[in-house]
């Protein structure tokens, strides 16, 4: 081990031997690190793994052939912290399934843990502070420096011992069922990977309040954009900000957006030279009609009737009583568009698990009664 206290894996001798190891295990502490802030794609870059008291830091950007591992992870039980994007990251580089999960994220919201970040807990439970000067590397890059490394072990560090402590408090509310649920929801949930950009991504926050010739001008920008950080390996938003594509939308909707242009920090000028002003132009350009119409909705929701506003009320108040009592955030028990799924429809549950049900069940029992 090394004298951090942890063992980085970069070669096969190395992986066949953590395999061997982890092949006993029943449960494993996992985390990843990722590069999503220098790269256009995301990369899966590092796994770390705590386990017989062992950190291992696992190399996945190495020559491995990681076959073994992931097959031997899938029987695994999981115990991670704020899963979703590492389950979803998993499933895009390998098509990974969890066996089974333990989230302390998950566990502390239904504990009515206010601060729920990983750097949280663990200075509330263990006093232990986690430098924040990491988590923006470039963990691409090769080799680490020692300070990476040691950030990386430190998220597996304590999990095991995280985990025992929530549970303690989550089978003393009798809330495990409720846990066990939301972690399988969870691997469910992350099986559909990430979204995927179609003729319609360029519709970002805020563009629909444009007109058409501002809407055009967005389009063009954002597929300028795209192509700019495919071609530079940066993510969009290092490129150009949706803030800015906005405002210089808005420019080509009043004829000024050469001022606009003006107005802008000088590092987003000098994307004039890399085709921003034509980009601008085309959007000013454009014919409207050519855009990519939104598809159809099929079943386009009416507003809600009176009735239903009635009893969305109703829902609401009695999810927010509950969530008094039980000391947790109204919207675990159910979110806006639930408590308006239900006033719709005090029999449609899809999407609604069965401890949510089983907490709103008298109410909607009362609701179908009337």
């Amino acid at each position: 081990m090394d004298e951090n206290g942890y063992i980085y894996v970069d070669k096969q001798i190395d992986l066949e031997k953590l395999c061997d190891h982890l092949a006993g295990e029943t449960e494993v502490a996992l985390d990843s690190e990722a590069d999503n802030l220098h790269h256009f794609e995301t990369k899966l870059c590092l796994l770390q793994l705590r386990f017989d008291e062992t950190i291992y830091l696992l190399d996945v950007t190495a020559d491995l052939d990681l076959d073994r591992f992931w097959k031997i992870l899938s029987g695994l039980h999981l115990i991670m912290h704020g899963s979703d994007f590492d389950l979803r990251l998993f499933e895009e580089f390998c098509q990974f399934e969890a066996k089974s999960l333990f989230d302390s994220m998950l566990a502390s919201q239904l504990l009515g843990i206010k601060r729920i970040g990983l750097a949280a807990l663990l200075e509330e439970n263990f006093g232990v502070k986690i430098p924040k000067d990491s988590q923006k590397s470039d963990w691409s890059q090769r080799p680490l420096t020692p300070k990476m490394l040691k950030y990386a072990a430190t998220d597996v560090l304590y999990l095991h011992e995280l985990r025992d402590k929530l549970m303690a408090r989550i089978n003393e509310l009798g809330r495990a069922s409720w846990l066990e649920q939301r972690c399988n929801n969870q691997i469910r949930i992350a099986k559909s990977g990430f979204p995927r950009n179609d003729e319609n991504s360029w519709r970002i926050s805020r563009s629909d309040r444009l007109d058409e010739r501002g809407q055009a001008a967005v389009y063009e920008l954002w597929h300028w954009r795209q192509n700019l950080a495919k071609r530079l390996d940066r993510p969009p938003f290092k490129v150009l900000g949706n803030d800015y594509i906005i405002a210089l939308a808005e420019g080509v909707s009043e004829g000024n957006w050469e001022f606009v242009f003006e107005g802008l920090p000088q590092g987003i000028q000098r994307r004039a030279r890399q085709g921003l002003k034509d980009a601008l132009k085309e959007g000013a350009s454009r014919d409207v009609n050519t855009l990519p119409q939104r598809p159809p909705r099929s079943e386009r929701r009416a507003p809600l009737s009176q009735q239903e506003l009635d009893r969305q009320d109703t829902v609401k108040a009695f999810r927010d009583k509950l969530s008094k009592e039980l000391e947790i955030d109204p919207t675990l028990i159910a979110t806006r568009s639930q408590v308006a799924q239900v006033a719709r429809d005090p029999d449609d549950l899809s999407g609604f698990l069965p401890w949510q049900q089983e907490l709103l069940g008298p109410c909607l029992e009362d609701l179908k009664a009337q």
